[in-house]
């Protein structure tokens, strides 16, 4: 049994998880019956008073009737997407399904850890917005242009590519133009930072397009394209940041520490809606930020556009959908996840050296109208930095034909899980329309603290 087990058994997070972990361990290794597990569990949470006095029960018992009462008794419904997502993803998922006012979720196959709300977390809340579930990188953001650029310029006109990509953006934490929120005191840092592209894993890079089909006016065929991800940069953080600390004050007294990142705003209280304004202007300045370099970059190439398209993966939205029976208005939060809606188009990248995918939603009710934002990260940065090479990273990158203007080691292939077994966990919730393979790869410099 593990703390999922736990939970869906009515046990409480916190000591009396931890004491319900000790009772197994020393009822198995007392060569008690694992069959009777959750027989046994069961019956102490339904009544601890009786085994307070147990020498092997005793401490489980003691902790479940010194525990806080649960928002909820038991977790609401969500669906997984994937199989072996990292365990500490789903109980991030489970702790927000047990908030008061979570009516759904659903768990994508990229999912790994966040704060709050797993990256890949889908979570449908009433009347209550969740910063947290938001994400600290508010409206991160997918944009891509198709352009008429010869697909044989991709190698006989590199440098040129690269010149534009290094002279329209800029990267990491702090980064600015010096041509020269939310808050009047972000105003000047958000102007400053307007057309840039933060570090961690947004990127800016030129790639080979190939539509499958014909995607709105475009014909089927192979093109060049230029594609970008990137958010709301300092200011979006610095609202995540104040709003969150106002939804720990409000809700502090409601929530164990374990499940106080998940605190929430009313949207119906004044710092609900100060939240929710802030939040769409993070998404407005989001869009702004990816439509100036892609203007930029087109300008200084003299392209057209063939094709634009562009989506948000961390916000939240006012939806409708049916749930338990009865369609609601509810507030559905996609962090890290993709609008999925039927016939919405999207785009889930994969990593520096493996494609992307333009997809069409199908609509499905389960997964709230969502699908992943990504590959996801198989394994953390430390442990890239620790693992990988350049040497063997670069090769690699030549092997596949990639050229890498600036990143750092945790950014690299290999940190993310096969985007391709990723696609095909969810069949069921998008079409491909397209893919997008990178060949020209910009990304914050190493040592840059990560904003995605």
């Amino acid at each position: 049994m593990n703390a999922k087990d736990f939970l869906r058994l009515g046990v409480p997070l916190g000591e009396a998880t931890r004491r319900a972990t000790d009772f197994v361990s020393k009822f198995i290794l007392g060569g008690g019956d694992k069959s009777r597990l959750h027989e046994e569990v069961a019956a102490i949470v339904a009544n601890p008073s009786a085994f307070v006095d147990d020498p092997l029960r005793g401490e489980f018992a003691k902790a479940l009737l010194n525990a806080p009462p649960p928002p909820r008794a038991q977790p609401v419904k969500y669906r997984q997407w994937g199989e072996g997502l990292e365990h500490d993803a789903v109980m991030q998922m489970e702790k927000a399904c047990l908030l008061p006012v979570s009516v759904a979720g659903a768990l994508m196959p990229d999912a790994h850890v966040g704060y709050g709300l797993p990256i890949g977390g889908v979570l449908a809340t009433e009347n209550a917005v969740i910063p947290y579930a938001v994400g600290v990188d508010i409206a991160c953001r997918m944009k891509m242009t198709v352009l008429d650029i010869p697909v044989r310029d991709l190698e006989r006109k590199q440098d040129r590519l690269t010149r534009a990509i290094e002279a329209e953006t800029r990267f990491g934490v702090g980064a600015n133009f010096k041509h020269s929120g939310v808050t009047k005191q972000n105003k000047d840092r958000a102007w400053s930072q307007l057309g840039t592209s933060g570090s961690g894993n947004h990127f800016v890079e030129f790639g080979l397009f190939t539509a499958h089909s014909q995607i709105n006016e475009l014909e089927a065929g192979t093109y060049v394209a230029l594609l970008s991800h990137s958010g709301s940069r300092g200011t979006g953080a610095a609202v995540c940041d104040h709003y969150s600390k106002l939804a720990f004050g409000r809700c502090r007294s409601a929530l164990s520490s374990e499940l106080l990142r998940l605190a929430w705003l009313p949207l119906d209280s004044q710092e609900g809606q100060a939240y929710w304004n802030a939040m769409e202007l993070m998404g407005r300045y989001a869009a702004a930020n990816h439509a100036c370099i892609h203007r930029h970059i087109t300008e200084n190439l003299g392209a057209q556009v063939l094709l634009d398209l562009e989506n948000h993966h961390n916000f939240a939205w006012k939806e409708k959908h049916v749930i338990d029976g009865v369609e609601r208005e509810v507030i559905v939060h996609r962090k890290g996840a993709t609008p999925a809606g039927q016939g919405v188009l999207g785009i889930i990248p994969g990593s520096m050296a493996s494609p992307g995918f333009v997809v069409s939603g199908k609509g499905n009710p389960e997964s709230l109208d969502s699908a992943s934002h990504g590959a996801g990260r198989a394994m953390s940065r430390k442990a890239a930095n620790e693992k990988f090479n350049w040497k063997d990273v670069n090769r690699f990158l030549k092997q596949q034909g990639v050229t890498l203007i600036s990143a750092g080691l945790d950014e690299v292939p290999m940190a993310y899980k096969n985007i391709r077994e990723v696609m095909a966990a969810q069949k069921d919730l998008v079409t491909i329309l397209g893919q997008f393979d990178p060949k020209l790869v910009k990304m914050a410099p190493s040592g840059e603290r990560p904003e995605d």
